[in-house]
């Protein structure tokens, strides 16, 4: 059975859109177009705005390594890079290469791109994704889910970022205020403070609760899609922790190099799961984030890695 949201959200009204219409356009989001042999596109998110969300575009290029795949065999793993920045209002082509087709596993590339206003096509991510067929064999699991407070506990993110909009009055504009208040069809919960919650520096560690904001369909395929999807969230932020910036603030020039999933078990994306992400470096221009996601049992249910570029905004009037 699916988790029923039973809070605020349950029967939240956000613009025109309600919760369920909200999910229902990130699962049609996350739905690609079969065009030709192994070349399938992905839609735009309707009324976005700038460069395209990383997690929109890792989850259809695993949905479209997903659809060339028997349902005998799942995704265990992906590997990507992020070669460009993809613009919104642009549909995104995935060309896929069957690299391997064994009896326990397959391996699978896709190419994802977008067309240039001359006509030409530019890759913007490389996945390479590698499926199993399910068998049992030699488990442990020695992860540790932090002792954390229950979702139930906390407040949304949202709340919280329409009252951070409210303190900040005039400071943002109003392109980054509809940016900061878009409704989103992925609830968040943070035990922590976020980047964008803190200005003193605090140690690269940030734990927050995350679900769609209503039920999915019965679609493991789909689940893993959106798994991915919300795992783009919070990572890269980890590393600014420590040095008391954001994004958000105007402090900081980022954008994500690399991200990496592992999926060990099975899990509901429109049930509570909890996303303890940590720092260890940064340097360079880059910071280093991991992310373990845990589902309410407490079971490792994946572990995520990510590399992005975190560089200081330089002052127009000093230079530094």
């Amino acid at each position: 059975m699916t988790e029923q949201p039973t809070d605020e959200t349950a029967s939240q009204v956000t613009g025109n859109s309600t919760n369920q219409q909200l999910v229902d356009g990130l699962v049609k989001l996350l739905t690609i177009e079969k065009r030709a042999a192994d070349i399938h596109f992905g839609e735009p998110q309707k009324g976005g705005i700038g460069r395209v969300f990383g997690g929109q575009v890792l989850a259809q290029a695993l949905q479209a390594a997903q659809a060339s795949v028997p349902d005998t065999k799942t995704a265990h793993s992906l590997h990507a890079y992020f070669l460009r920045g993809g613009r919104e209002g642009i549909p995104i082509e995935y060309r896929i290469q069957r690299d391997f087709d064994g009896r326990s596993f397959a391996n699978r590339r896709v190419v994802a791109a977008q067309e240039n206003e001359d006509g030409t096509c530019s890759p913007i991510l490389n996945l390479t994704a590698s499926f199993q067929v399910p068998e049992q064999g030699l488990e442990h699991d020695d992860a540790i889910m932090p002792d954390v407070a229950p979702p139930d506990d906390l407040r949304s993110d949202m709340a919280l970022r329409r009252e951070m909009a409210d303190r900040m009055g005039d400071k943002i504009g109003d392109a980054q205020r509809a940016l900061m208040l878009r409704p989103r069809p992925i609830e968040m919960r943070t035990i922590d403070r976020l980047h964008w919650m803190n200005s003193e520096p605090k140690e690269p560690r940030a734990r927050t609760w995350f679900r769609t904001a209503a039920p999915l369909p019965d679609n493991p395929a789909l689940h893993r899609a959106i798994m991915t999807y919300a795992s783009d969230y919070t990572l890269l932020g980890t590393s600014a922790l420590p040095h008391g910036l954001s994004w958000m603030r105007g402090e900081l020039v980022g954008a994500s190099l690399d991200h990496t999933i592992w999926f060990h078990r099975e899990a509901r994306a429109d049930e509570w799961l909890l996303y303890a992400t940590d720092a260890p470096w940064s340097g360079g221009g880059r910071g280093f984030n991991r992310g373990r996601i845990f589902n309410r049992s407490g079971d490792l249910v994946a572990s995520v890695a990510q590399e992005g570029m975190m560089r200081k905004r330089r002052s127009k009037t000093t230079g530094e």
